[in-house]
């Protein structure tokens, strides 16, 4: 492993194995088991995740996954805004549809918790999801918030320049998500506001942004 990672989020580093492997460390030292499972769980039923190699303590050996993050592409415009929503919108139904673990209770699905534009990886071979730190077991209404607060954050931010293409991914998500599920904004404001990865600037919109979408 080298010294330097190739890649580095707001809690963990990614670090290149091989050509065909990465391992991802957190900095705080989470334990990645939970996770693993959940991945393993989707991966062997289908779902577009990586592949799992190994879990051990804070680190996670996975499958490398080659192509631009979403954002990426939409920066370089290599992806259509509307586009990118309705990837986002067929990755949450998607998920919504993969058999939760057995300790879930009956109503309850699998939850990615921060599926956006960062998280998604176009492979050649189609959209990727990555990052499950947050996955859990809950309703599909709690997944379709907290990516549409997410989204929205970013469209009430004057200082960020993918303002206004963030907000027209989140209308068309919002359209295309709406018969699958109800955004539970107020529980997905709660953990938002809860996330220690927020900065102050982030956390200052998050009222407004939350207002964006119950108005």
């Amino acid at each position: 492993m080298g010294a330097t990672p190739f890649a580095a989020g707001r809690d963990a580093d990614v670090y290149a194995l091989d050509g065909g492997r990465v391992l991802r460390r957190y900095r705080d030292g989470t334990d990645v088991a939970v996770e693993a499972r959940f991945m393993s769980h989707l991966h062997a039923a289908g779902f577009p995740v990586p592949r799992v190699h190994r879990a051990d303590g804070a680190d996670l050996v996975m499958q490398r996954v080659t192509g631009p993050t979403m954002l990426q592409a939409l920066v370089h415009g290599t992806t259509e805004v509307d586009a990118a929503a309705r990837i986002l919108a067929g990755l949450h139904r998607r998920l919504h549809t993969v058999p939760p673990l057995p300790d879930a209770s009956a109503d309850e699905r699998i939850l990615h918790l921060d599926l956006h534009p960062e998280n998604v990886i176009l492979a050649p071979s189609g959209p990727v999801l990555v990052d499950w730190r947050n996955v859990r077991h809950g309703p599909p209404g709690l997944d379709v918030a907290m990516t549409a607060l997410i989204l929205a954050q970013v469209a009430v931010d004057p200082d960020q320049p993918m303002a206004d293409a963030a907000a027209a991914a989140l209308r068309t998500y919002l359209l295309v998500i709406r018969e699958h599920a109800v955004p539970l904004v107020a529980d997905a404001l709660a953990i938002r506001r809860a996330n220690p990865t927020q900065t102050a600037t982030e956390l200052a919109l998050l009222d407004t942004a939350a207002g964006l979408l119950t108005s």
